[in-house]
């Protein structure tokens, strides 16, 4: 018999643009028959924008929201995204900045701001971009003078699809700013889609230096570190000034979730994290994130409750993030 198990890659092109219409579709817990759902969720990670990381998904993926180039495209987005949001019950969400700074615009927040303004439903906060290559006094000065205005809610360094430890010089008066202005660094780690990306720059155990070297600057591991799960783990537990968001962990649409379910693959991947998360002893640290359009919000928000009993959702799906983030 042929194996049809999908790769976390397969699974990522296998899913077109049925992003809005797939959540009602999902196996799990529907907006309508969940008793949380209070549009009180906080979803940590999502893409309003294209990255244009360099290398970034080396072959076309149709991601809905983004698959067209027509002017109606910005409205359409925010509406796929609004009723994403309701659907799940989330409330506020932070969006993942573009690799692309200018003097006008040195976070790459502006095409993010712009949209943001153009939904209507959950609360959106601009992240902020850590650009190793730029750390020169001036572009620090017009990036501290953004910060200053407290839209911005984090920094995120692309670890991985650059070519940078975190502990390079060009991020390390990045962290010395998030401290001043009392915001996390969220660290892509693990798995990258770039065949050109290389995955040592991005191992979470990378993130216990900087934990170290800069204890008054709070770090978050995107990803959880997926594959390296306990090496993650072991920095979170170790270091008080590090989280972890579970974006991205598992991929795909209602169906491929659907289609994992019915296999017996997700148990297999619930119970490899809920390994990790018992190890860090502090579930606390742990946050929602969807990273959508790579999941839906429903699909995800319910793969991710069965990770923690009932008694840390509450945690999990805001409380930690509200604080970390101030919002």
């Amino acid at each position: 018999m042929n194996d049809v198990r999908l790769s976390r890659r397969e699974a990522l092109l296998a899913f077109g643009s049925t992003l809005a219409s797939s959540a009602s579709a999902s196996l799990f817990v529907t907006a309508a028959d969940d008793k949380q759902v209070d549009n009180s969720l906080i979803d940590t990670h999502v893409h309003l924008v294209k990255s244009r990381l360099p290398g970034a998904l080396d072959k076309t993926v149709p991601l809905g929201p983004f698959d067209k180039g027509d002017a109606d495209g910005p409205r359409r987005l925010a509406k796929t995204l609004q009723a994403e949001a309701q659907a799940a019950g989330v409330g506020q969400a932070l969006c993942m900045p573009r690799f692309q700074v200018s003097d006008k615009d040195p976070l790459g927040i502006q095409d993010t701001l712009g949209l943001i303004e153009l939904v209507r439903g959950p609360k959106l906060h601009p992240v902020g971009l850590a650009h190793p290559e730029r750390f020169d006094q001036d572009h620090l000065d017009r990036v501290a003078e953004v910060l200053k205005e407290g839209k911005v809610k984090a920094l995120k360094a692309y670890l991985g699809y650059l070519k940078y430890e975190p502990l390079s010089p060009g991020y390390r008066l990045y962290f010395k700013l998030a401290a001043k202005y009392k915001i996390p660094v969220i660290f892509h780690c693990g798995d990258t889609y770039a065949k050109s990306a290389k995955v040592k720059y991005s191992h979470p155990l990378k993130i216990d230096e900087v934990a170290v070297d800069y204890p008054d600057t709070k770090f978050v591991i995107a990803h959880f570190g997926n594959p390296w799960l306990l090496d993650a783990a072991q920095v979170a537990y170790k270091n008080e000034n590090v989280w972890v968001d579970l974006s991205a962990v598992v991929i795909g649409d209602a169906d491929a979730f659907a289609k994992k379910e019915k296999d017996g693959l997700l148990d297999g991947e619930v119970r490899r994290l809920k390994e990790a998360i018992t190890y860090t002893e502090a579930p606390e640290k742990f946050m929602f994130g969807s990273d959508w359009p790579l999941s839906p919000m429903v699909v995800y928000r319910d793969f991710v409750r069965r990770l923690f009993p009932e008694k840390h959702h509450a945690a999990v799906f805001g409380g930690t993030a509200k604080k970390l983030f101030g919002l």
